[in-house]
Order: C-alpha cells, then sequence, then structure tokens
C-alpha cells in the first residue's frame, strides 16, 4: 500500500508551542493523493473494454507494484519517486478492477473476504513502514523488504488459487441452469450479456445507483483525511504533531478493515445513508480544524475511527448488492465499471482538499496554539 506509506511517513515535529501562525505543511497532502490516484482513475475508466486476459493483468499488476518499490527505493531524482508513484498506482487501479470483475465468477461470499483483505492492507501499509522503520531500517531497505508483497500476490494468484472459467458469463454458484444451457435470447432484455461497446456504454448510467453513494463517500472522508487530519493537532501530549497524524491515520485504517470484514453479518442497501453521516464528519472536522474546540484527543480517535467505518461500510456493501442484484450475465462489467468510483471521489477530494487546507493555514491562529 505505497499509498499508506506515502501517507504515515513523518514530517518536521513541534518542539515548543506558542505559535505565531498556524502550524500548517505548506502543500497539502492532497497533492500527494492526487499524484497517487489519478493514474488508478485513468487505468480503472479503461479497464472495462481492455480485451486482455485476467493472467496478463495480473503480470501487469505485479511487476508494475514490484517496478514502484524498487524506483522509489534507488530514486536519487524527485522524476524517478514520482514514476514509482505512478507504477505502483497503476498497479493497484488495474488489480481492484481486474479481482472485483473476476470475482463475480466465485461465490458471493468472496466479495466479502476481498473486501477484508483490502482492508487488512491499509493496516498493514500504514504500520509496516511506520513499524519498520522504528526499528531502525532505512527508508530504502523497508521498501525493498516491501517486495515480498508482489511476490506473495503472484504465488497467491498462480499457485493457491483454483481459477475459473471466464470464457462464459458468470452466475451463481449455487444456480440450478448449467452455463451452456443457458439461452439468453429467452432472457428479459435487461439480463442478456452486452456484447458490444455501444451496449455497454449505454448501460453505465443504470450504475449510477451504486456508483453516485461511493463516490460521495469517498469524496468527504478523503477531503478529511488529506485535508483536515494534519490540521487538527493537540499540543503538550504525549504525542507529536506527525506522530498525531500517523495515529490518525493508523485508525482510520483499523475502521475501514472492520468495516469491509462485516458484510457477511450485517448488510446495508442504502449506501447515500453513510454519504449523508460521512457530511457530518466533514463539518465537525472542518469547526475542529478551525476553532480547535475538541477537549480530548481520545475523542477524534473514535470519530476517526467512526469515519473509517463509514469509508469501508459504503465500499463493501456497493460491490455486495452488485453481486446480489445485478444480473449474472453483465456482473463482471459492472464491478469493473464501478471500482472507478472510489477513485473518482478519491481524486475529486484531493482536487477540494489543496484550497481548503491552504485557506485554513491562513486563519488567526486558534487560542490553544497560543
Amino acid at each position: 500500500n505505497a499509498y499508506g506509506v506515502a501517507n504515515t511517513t513523518a514530517r518536521a515535529d513541534d518542539v515548543t508551542y506558542g505559535y505565531e501562525a498556524r502550524p500548517c505543511n505548506k502543500l497539502s497532502t492532497g497533492a500527494i493523493l492526487l499524484a497517487d490516484i489519478l493514474p488508478a482513475l485513468v487505468v480503472k475508466s479503461i479497464a472495462s473494454f481492455l480485451p486482455l486476459a485476467k493472467h496478463v493483468r495480473v503480470f501487469l499488476c505485479v511487476v508494475a507494484a514490484a517496478a514502484g518499490f524498487l524506483l522509489t527505493a534507488f530514486a536519487t531524482v524527485e522524476w524517478v519517486l514520482f514514476v514509482g508513484v505512478i507504477a505502483t498506482s497503476f498497479s493497484s487501479g488495474l488489480g481492484e478492477a481486474t479481482f472485483l470483475a473476476y470475482a463475480t465468477y466465485f461465490n458471493k461470499n468472496v466479495i466479502s473476504t476481498w473486501s477484508s483483505g483490502t482492508g487488512g492492507a491499509g493496516i498493514a501499509g500504514s504500520l509496516s513502514y511506520t513499524g519498520l522503520t522504528e526499528l531502525g531500517l532505512t527508508p530504502k531497505t523497508t521498501i525493498l523488504i516491501m517486495l515480498v508483497v508482489p511476490a506473495l500476490e503472484a504465488a497467491a494468484f498462480w499457485v493457491l488459487l483454483r481459477h475459473k472459467d471466464t470464457d462464459k458469463p458468470a452466475v451463481l454458484e449455487d444456480a440450478k441452469e448449467k452455463v451452456e444451457e443457458i439461452d439468453y435470447s429467452t432472457l428479459p432484455e435487461e439480463e442478456r450479456p452486452l456484447e458490444n461497446w455501444g451496449q455497454r456504454i449505454r448501460y453505465i448510467p443504470s450504475l449510477f445507483i451504486f456508483m453516485i453513494p461511493l463516490i460521495l463517500v469517498y469524496l468527504l472522508e478523503y477531503f478529511i483525511n488529506q485535508g483536515l487530519f494534519e490540521l487538527v493537532y493537540f499540543p503538550g501530549i504525549w504525542l507529536s504533531q506527525s506522530a498525531q497524524y500517523r495515529w490518525f491515520q493508523v485508525i482510520y485504517q483499523i475502521g475501514v478493515f472492520i468495516s469491509r470484514s462485516s458484510v457477511n453479518l450485517i448488510q446495508f442497501r442504502h449506501v447515500w445513508i453513510m454519504a449523508v453521516f460521512q457530511f457530518l464528519n466533514v463539518v465537525y472536522f472542518t469547526f475542529e480544524a478551525v476553532y480547535f474546540f475538541t477537549p480530548s484527543i481520545w475523542i477524534i480517535f473514535v470519530l476517526i475511527l467512526w469515519e473509517g467505518l463509514l469509508g469501508g461500510g459504503g465500499y463493501v456493501n456497493t460491490f455486495y448488492r452488485i453481486q446480489t442484484d445485478v444480473p449474472a450475465a453483465r456482473r463482471e462489467y459492472a464491478m469493473m465499471v464501478t471500482s472507478i468510483s472510489d477513485s473518482v471521489g478519491i481524486a475529486l477530494a484531493g482536487v477540494a482538499a489543496i484550497p481548503s487546507h491552504n485557506a485554513i493555514c491562513d486563519l488567526p491562529v486558534p487560542d490553544r496554539l497560543l
């Protein structure tokens, strides 16, 4: 999780407080977010139209991830670092679109385990970098150790997984008909396979019921994470400003992991409700970043956990609904198209976070920092 590593790296610690200006970075972490998410957004946008076999796609994911780690570890100039970020972002975007689509050929519980794994990746990404560097390893050595991740991905896909035939449309595992016995001409128009690009493009608006709520959830939560987290600060406690920021990210990832692992226990059909609650979080964290009114960091910890629960819940329930509600012949395509939603929301959040961060940084210093 290169994004998790990038956003949990240490920033300059404050040794004193009594600020004449707010303790802000000149550049919001929203800029880092944009650099990381835009390549993934592009590849997700075209993934559903690429006639690449799943084995080719996964091979490209593994190679791009490994290349990203190597470029980042050995970079001596800034542009090489950006190429490394682009490579890992490409791997992430292509991998998400590919694996979500492939999951439609398996039991619906695979969506739950996939979502749980992606939630766990957030925790692993944020904790592994922090933990290994705290043990005294250099950033270069830490990143090289992370090469084990694409190696494990390759082993899991080509050694452990029992592959499905993707030459025919996906059906539910417990369907009574055999795939080869289905006469799609007898089915209603909305349940038939999409046979050409024109049909696929015309089908996209019907997926907005899944896509728009998920876009809003991610727009709001990543606006908090990348526009407001680094502006929320409690001076004089046992954690430095940079340590507070890192723990905000870790607690957020814990919330995401819990909710992404919960769909087999509880399901929510109306993801838009999560977007409403996430908007309330935005309001609270905005006022906190401006006025510093929350009396204890523990309240912030709880709210961040809640924010992560909403984000992970929105993700897993969206794709679970597609797995259960979309006709089998169109489910694979629906998964790939809808997978773009979180990236769209994150990209919009990055754009909104930069000017918002700068505007708050220009405000008068709150009393808690004087």
